[in-house]
């Protein structure tokens, strides 16, 4: 079940910090109305015998907070603070965000694209396990 699964993206819903980011993004009104539908959708892709390309595309979508298809500083300070339960200071969240956007934004435009964080999560094999 996606229970198994070890990715914060991909706990139980009921535990995850993420869990109403998860069901709006696969919502299909974006809101967290969930059809029926869109929970097969959410539930096959948080399963986990599903394709790591398919949960790099939720997670990264779930960390999209601002929904502009890219992981801007922003994005990442609230993907930490909830990882964390805010349990870091702004200035450790504004540190380890500094370097995570440093070591994966290719390109050097100060936001990570898809391919920035496919190639981010590629050296962490345990990441959409």
């Amino acid at each position: 079940t996606y229970s198994d699964c070890s990715c914060p993206s991909f706990l139980p819903l009921q535990e995850n910090p993420f869990r109403n980011r998860i069901v709006e993004v696969f919502s299909e009104d974006g809101q967290g109305n969930l059809s029926f539908n869109d929970f097969v959708d959410m539930f096959s892709a948080l399963c986990e015998t599903a394709p790591r390309e398919l949960k790099t595309i939720y997670a990264f979508k779930i960390y999209d907070f601002n929904a502009d298809n890219f992981l801007c500083k922003e994005d990442l300070e609230k993907t930490l603070n909830r990882l964390t339960k805010g349990e870091l200071t702004p200035e450790e969240v504004i540190l380890v965000c500094s370097k995570a956007m440093e070591e994966a934004d290719l390109d050097g435009d100060s936001k990570l694209s898809f391919s920035d964080f496919e190639n981010m999560i590629s050296k962490a094999p345990d990441f959409l396990r």
